[in-house]
């Protein structure tokens, strides 16, 4: 896939930019820091260059391995439910394009990211020296397994749709932490946020989403 130099990164427009965040804003993004966030993360350079004219909208994209970037609102939204935790400490299954990540990086302490298909990490880890983000740690393997030696973490964000809750990464979660999660095996999953309350798991649906389901195992 064709990649974005650093050049590229003052390509689109105030107007455009200043669009994007309106759309998200008006569709029910209302935390100032996220959408600070992702104005200030350039979208396009997680993209083939192909698909960069279509970065800034409201839709997912291909990024190889069958795997998509997020739809913008869905990362808003997500992020959002996320931050309501106050977390310093956040884990991420599924890195990707690495764009969820990086609107992670601007927002709290430390981000933690997983990704069993290793083309996907090492894309995302160039594109993250691309940026200068220098708070985000990545890891090749299973995402179900977590990341149990740097845990607990205050919260953690799944990235993929899990046919119920991984076991692993409820163990991980911080007393009073926080993990927002797809949950669902069908075209539509559950959005589920999980708080922890000492050792009992409080859940709510807070949306209706689509994501690449939450697979097992490593690709090299």
């Amino acid at each position: 896939m064709g990649r974005k130099n650093l050049q590229g990164i003052g390509m689109t427009s105030a107007r455009t930019r200043r669009r994007f965040v309106d759309r998200l804003e008006k569709n029910g993004v209302s935390n100032t820091r996220v959408l600070a966030a992702m104005d200030s993360v350039p979208r396009h350079v997680f993209v083939d260059e192909a698909l960069a004219h279509r970065a800034y909208e409201d839709s997912a994209l291909p990024i190889g391995f069958s795997q998509t970037i997020s739809q913008p609102l869905v990362v808003g939204l997500m992020t959002q439910l996320l931050l309501e935790a106050n977390p310093r400490r956040v884990l991420e299954i599924g890195t990707g394009s690495g764009y969820q990540t990086s609107i992670l990086s601007k927002l709290v302490e430390i981000v933690y990211t997983v990704e069993r298909i290793s083309g996907l990490a090492d894309r995302a880890r160039e594109t993250f020296q691309l940026l200068n983000m220098t708070n985000i740690r990545q890891k090749h393997d299973d995402g179900n397994l977590g990341w149990s030696d740097k845990g607990p973490f205050d919260a953690i964000l799944v990235t993929a749709a899990s046919r119920g809750l991984p076991d692993a990464l409820l163990d991980q979660l911080a007393e009073d932490g926080r993990m927002v999660i797809p949950v669902g095996d069908g075209d539509v999953q559950e959005l589920k946020v999980i708080d922890r309350e000492g050792d009992a798991w409080q859940q709510e649906t807070a949306d209706y989403v689509r994501f690449v389901p939450l697979v097992g195992g490593t690709v090299r």
